[in-house]
């Protein structure tokens, strides 16, 4: 039976369907509701329940604590409400972005190998203004022949070329077919933004990012963004990759770092060989050992699900709190629970 909930940072009521949660409904209403991952395990749609019951979707401990459930905390994606209820989702005005929903008809300008199973790809906008996002969020792609995907900006807003690092997964319909057959001047669908993982530039304190694969991409938008902005607090950068290989980038990075002090790029390999100049383990390891303290640290993490995982049992045990912490979960076609095929959900597969 359908009930109704009121969104109040949106001002408005929804019909939310049997089964269905507050989040999925949300966004088919087009509410710009903040979610990340969709999946209950990066915390980014927490709201306050004001009024009503539902039915919580086992989420991760760490994306809500017990003590935030007895507190009337929920997961917008992961809650199915049982009752007509009232919601408001947590932040302040900076949480809350009003860019509009754009679909764009784009064509493909650039084709490049980043690494042996990435591809860096560059859309231009047909004849229309660049698309307004903020840096961090992602936008759902339709490729010629290809399933529709929901994939990263690593380019900053306001440019006239969109970039995307798209990893080639073993089974993945749509990037079997990108890489693959992707042609120069192919014609592109992009409909977006999409996404809460995005940069606060309001923030001052020290930021902390943590990437794994082709989570660069975001991370690489957040962080030249933050640098075009002035932004002078300290910005700590993990990029963690299985060999040589997956590096792509790097010098890139590791430029800016030399040109902007207040930026660190560490490189960590987790499948290196003997001698290797990188960082050895798990990327997670190396910022539990570099960094002990995280009150007043904004957090963004991007990859795949167990490094996100870490990264955020890591930094919440070293003192940031939930809200500071903004994921973006890339998913392989294994990995999301089978409820949650909602359009876009599968990142990058």
């Amino acid at each position: 039976m359908t009930k109704h909930v009121d969104i109040r940072p949106a001002g408005r009521t929804i019909a939310v369907p049997e089964g269905v949660t507050i989040l999925e409904a949300a966004l088919a209403d087009g509410i710009a509701y903040p979610h990340g991952c969709r999946s209950g395990r990066c915390g980014s749609c927490k709201s306050r329940l004001v009024s009503g019951e539902v039915d919580l979707l086992d989420p991760s401990r760490f994306a809500l604590s017990d003590e935030e459930k007895a507190q009337g905390l929920i997961l917008a994606c992961r809650a199915i409400p049982t009752t007509d209820a009232v919601v408001a989702w947590l932040g302040d005005d900076e949480e809350t972005l009003s860019h509009p929903r754009r679909r764009l008809n784009c064509r493909v300008a650039a084709i490049a190998d980043a690494t042996h199973d990435i591809k860096r790809i560059q859309l231009v906008i047909d004849g229309a203004d660049p698309l307004v996002f903020t840096a961090g969020q992602y936008a759902r792609l339709t490729f010629p022949g290809a399933p529709t995907r929901d994939y990263s900006m690593a380019s900053g807003p306001g440019e006239r070329a969109l970039e995307f690092h798209i990893r080639r997964v073993p089974g993945g319909a749509a990037t079997q077919h990108i890489h693959a057959l992707l042609k120069l001047g192919d014609p592109v669908l992009v409909e977006g933004p999409f996404g809460s993982s995005y940069l606060r530039e309001q923030h001052t304190g020290p930021i902390l990012c943590v990437a794994g694969g082709s989570g660069l991409a975001p991370i690489k938008g957040i962080v030249e963004a933050a640098i075009a902005r002035g932004m002078k607090q300290p910005i700590h950068v993990y990029f963690g990759a299985r060999g040589d290989r997956d590096l792509y980038l790097v010098d890139h990075f590791e430029g800016l770092a030399q040109r902007h002090p207040n930026l660190s790029f560490t490189t960590v390999l987790s499948d290196a060989p003997l001698g290797s100049v990188w960082r050895t383990g798990f990327v997670t390891d190396a910022v539990t050992k570099d960094l002990q303290d995280f009150d007043g640290w904004k957090a963004y993490v991007a990859g795949p699900p167990p490094m996100v995982k870490a990264a955020m049992q890591i930094s919440t045990a070293r003192g940031l709190r939930s809200e500071d912490l903004h994921a973006d979960v890339f998913f392989t076609p294994e990995e999301p629970p089978a409820r949650s095929q909602v359009p876009g959900f599968s990142r990058g597969i």
